[in-house]
């Protein structure tokens, strides 16, 4: 009976995990929208429900180390419950980037956006399924299908290399363009972080998975 009654807690603390991702997918595909439509509206909901996304860590947090104490669990369930807290706060960074997002998307509300948005989404798509890809990973406790976020991210650097050097070059050109330009570029650095984020929240999850400790090394070899 206590076995499953943990197996039960864990479940539900997946389950807040996994809500927590949806969440903070929402925000990354929301915070790139209102900045691609200059919709000031949409960003102002992004700002506020990062607030919701900071609480949501602080309620996993609580529970995992609740469940530590109270049910000593074995090292697979032990590995399980700390993973998940490291992934609640890489999904909390991953929140305060897109709510930055959409703080940029106010700044620029007051004149037309530089250039018709292209790269950005793409980044922004990309991200985004890497995060999904990652906490899926974590919820079924299957690594196997992580080779995709590490591959997301690449393509994630490489656009966002081409958005800054289109923007330079813009720059270069036209000094007039720089208030426009930087938090473009910015936008652009964040995306980047997002979708290192995700890799972090692949890397932790390859560890919880199979006992080999990826960080800082890359996509694991196979």
């Amino acid at each position: 009976m206590i076995e499953r009654i943990f197996d039960h807690e864990l479940a539900e603390l997946s389950d807040l995990i996994l809500k927590m991702g949806v969440m903070v997918q929402g925000l990354i595909r929301k915070s790139v929208e209102a900045l691609k439509n200059q919709d000031t509206k949409l960003a102002q909901a992004v700002i506020e429900e990062d607030e919701h996304v900071d609480q949501m860590e602080l309620e996993i947090d609580e529970k995992s180390i609740q469940l530590i104490a109270l049910r000593q669990p074995e090292a697979s369930d032990l590995r399980f419950l700390t993973t998940g807290m490291r992934i609640a706060t890489d999904l909390e960074r991953i929140g305060d980037l897109a709510e930055d997002i959409a703080e940029r998307t106010v700044d620029l509300s007051s004149e037309p956006l530089l250039k018709p948005l292209v790269d950005i989404p793409k980044m922004a798509k990309l991200a985004e399924e890497g995060v999904a890809a990652a906490l899926d990973a974590f919820v079924k406790r299957d690594s196997s299908a992580l080779e995709s976020v590490w591959d997301k991210e690449k393509e994630v650097d490489r656009l966002r290399d081409a958005v800054q050097l289109e923007l330079t070059e813009i720059m270069g050109k036209d000094a007039k363009t720089v208030s426009r330009a930087l938090p473009l570029l910015l936008v652009s650095r964040h995306l980047e972080r997002i979708s290192d984020h995700a890799t972090n929240i692949a890397e932790d999850v390859t560890y919880m998975v199979e006992g080999k400790v990826v960080k800082h090394l890359g996509r694991p070899k196979t």
